[in-house]
């Protein structure tokens, strides 16, 4: 169990972790000078009382600094903790840095601690009654209401086994941390031993890190360096692995300590993504000094570091003129640097100049959207990601996702590697690497897939002339936030289901297609041999009828059926281009985007065809129709770019 303290300055807080572990946490010259705490210092202890299982269990104490200007590095030691020690010296009582300590306590979420009323020695017995009594109304209204005061003194001894003996009771009976997710260190010291290398220390906030494990030294401005665990220190002892709640040193190998900084990450090898921005639920402390508006500057602190951050109000309070204090709301949060942050991580607020606590609350979303941030569906999506149970909170967040989800962004913001996504949604729809790494709900997925036959049927109605819809423009029509690979995977299980059929690029529904009579089939072969003989420029519907000796209008109905069938393409009105002259014209479009930054222009590609510019600019805007290519620039600059597959397949 690790246990944090926190108080004031000189309220014994050190001389304290002292007498129950026998462990001088002050470890700078410049602290034994003053006789303060200005770094984070830690003493370990077994647990004492119980089983054999129980002797292999560790206290650990991290003694934070009470001093205001340290309240940086006490946020830092106290994001970690399982148990609060709240340390009030009893000539002093309530100071100011107790109230801003046990604030913090509670905005971190803890919710199990102890009091203990140093120096009772140095007083009367009513002066204790009565610091116990203000303490007693202190913790009243935080998570740490009813928590029982210890009265002790360092000096004589008095009150410090009863306070070690309910320590001991409360690690005892503590259930041991889940270890289902990735793991998360953050590096508060790093250092060299000689013979061993560099060492990083730091408390687990998640997961598992076993010696010989790799894992990933992250660092927020880019930093990503693979690393291996030579071995393991936990709560002071040597060891095998490392849980939630665990303090380690651990021994990496193949990197310099100085290329290692203070806040840097230890993480379970994955994509690691940093964010500038987070959505929460902010909490203000009752007693702050004003509302926060809309963009008000906040100092941020998250685990082992701080930004500077601008909040903008996301439901009610931006109508009522900004947060109140002691309201809380949905804020999203735009911070001046990146950090590493998961849903269900504490922050704390406190003043742009850092030197008052005004708020605090859990993160939401970490990877948030820019716009459309107050929409009622987005904040509906937050409600939802307010619920403290992951696997129905997840389940909720894929029900309300018509689009899906992008997995790895998913595993990140709630910090679940490998097959985590697939154990806790076993119902959803997961649609894997190939296609990019989407999750779907049942329902989700059917709705997709009823899109494309609805938007197929209407468009064949439509253009009753036309083969169908080449595959990206097809995925436009539906749903264009989808990724190209996700509605690929959707058409081809379509396809294999025999809801859709493929002619070429173009999709289609089954019941769209035209057979040809032996004598159509005969008359389609002559109408393809003068069109192909005509090259980039071939004759026109009532040319081809001329030459074939056939009715304008007949020529015209069966162009438009073998265009059904693929085998034509009518480019305008009553000008058809066969399938490989087609696919002949987007193979030089193609090397004219490749030769030329990607663009092609309407003079390159008449040269390349050798006709005329309306006859480049007609065949450049059919691509432009069928997804091929897309228009870009205005007057002389425009040009056409590369968007999507080409109407025939290129061999």
């Amino acid at each position: 169990m690790l246990i944090g303290t926190a108080g004031h300055i000189d309220h014994g807080k050190t001389t304290l972790v002292r007498a129950l572990t026998g462990v001088d946490t002050t470890h700078l010259p410049e602290e034994k000078a003053r006789g303060i705490t200005i770094e984070l210092g830690y003493a370990y202890a077994p647990v004492e009382g119980g089983n054999a299982a129980d002797a292999a269990r560790t206290l650990g104490f991290i003694d934070v600094p009470g001093h205001e200007r340290f309240i940086p590095t006490m946020l830092m030691g106290a994001s970690g903790i399982d148990f609060a020690l709240l340390v009030v010296a009893a000539d002093d009582g309530v100071m100011p840095q107790t109230r801003e300590h046990l604030a913090i306590l509670h905005l971190l979420g803890i919710a199990r601690g102890a009091v203990a009323l140093t120096k009772c020695d140095r007083v009367a017995p009513d002066r204790v009654a009565e610091v116990e009594s203000d303490i007693a109304a202190l913790l009243a209204p935080t998570l740490l209401a009813g928590s029982p005061i210890f009265a002790v003194s360092a000096v004589t001894g008095a009150g410090i086994d009863a306070l070690r003996a309910h320590l001991n009771a409360i690690a005892r009976d503590e259930a041991r941390p889940l270890a289902d997710a990735g793991f998360r260190l953050v590096v508060d010291r790093r250092f060299a031993l000689p013979g061993a290398g560099t060492i990083v220390t730091g408390t687990v906030h998640a997961g598992v890190v076993r010696a010989g494990d790799t894992v990933l030294l992250a660092r927020a401005d880019g930093l990503r360096r693979e690393v291996r665990v030579r071995g393991l220190r936990v709560n002071n002892r040597v060891a095998q692995a490392g849980g939630p709640g665990s303090r380690c040193a651990v021994n990496l190998a193949g990197i310099d300590y100085g290329e290692i900084e203070r806040g840097d990450w230890l993480l379970t090898p994955q994509p690691a993504r940093a964010t500038d921005r987070i959505d929460l639920r902010l909490q203000l402390l009752p007693d702050g000094p004003r509302k926060l508006g809309q963009w008000a500057g906040v100092t941020l602190h998250h685990a082992g570091g701080h930004a500077m951050a601008r909040l903008a109000l996301l439901d009610g309070a931006l109508e009522a003129g900004g947060l109140a204090p002691g309201a809380s709301g949905f804020v999203q949060a735009v911070c001046d640097r990146p950090i590493f942050a998961c849903c269900g991580d504490r922050i704390v607020i406190r003043d742009a100049a850092g030197s008052e606590t005004l708020g605090g609350g859990r993160v939401l979303d970490p990877f948030p959207p820019a716009r459309h941030r107050r929409r009622p569906e987005r904040l509906a999506v937050l409600a939802v990601l307010e619920d403290p149970d992951r696997a129905t909170r997840l389940a909720a967040l894929v029900e309300r996702a018509p689009c899906g989800l992008d997995v790895e962004e998913l595993a990140l913001a709630h910090n679940l590697p490998g097959r985590g996504l697939t154990d806790l949604l076993p119902a959803a729809r997961h649609v894997g690497a190939k296609a990019g790494g989407c999750i779907f709900s049942p329902a989700a997925w059917a709705a997709l897939g009823d899109a494309v036959l609805a938007r197929l049927a209407a468009h064949h109605a439509q253009f009753a002339d036309e083969p169908g819809v080449e595959r990206e423009r097809l995925r436009r029509m539906c749903m264009p936030q989808l990724t190209s690979a996700v509605f690929l995977a959707r058409l081809e299980e379509l396809l294999g289901e025999g809801r859709v059929a493929r002619t070429g690029s173009s999709w289609h529904l089954p019941t769209h297609t035209v057979e040809l009579s032996p004598a159509d089939r005969q008359r389609a072969d002559a109408l393809t041999s003068h069109l192909l003989a005509g090259d980039c420029d071939p004759p026109w519907v009532r040319d081809l009828a001329g030459l074939c000796a056939l009715d304008e209008a007949a020529t015209r109905g069966l162009l438009r059926r073998m265009a059904m069938r693929g085998e034509v393409f009518q480019v305008v009105r009553d000008l058809f281009y066969p399938r490989p002259t087609v696919g002949r014209l987007c193979a030089i479009a193609a090397e004219l985007a490749a030769g030329n930054d990607g663009r092609i222009r309407a003079a390159d590609f008449r040269d390349r065809i050798g006709g005329g510019r309306k006859r480049a600019i007609q065949i450049l805007e059919f691509l432009d129709r069928v997804g091929f290519t897309r228009r870009v620039g205005d007057g002389r600059g425009h040009a056409h770019v590369l968007r999507g597959e080409p109407p025939v397949a290129q061999d």
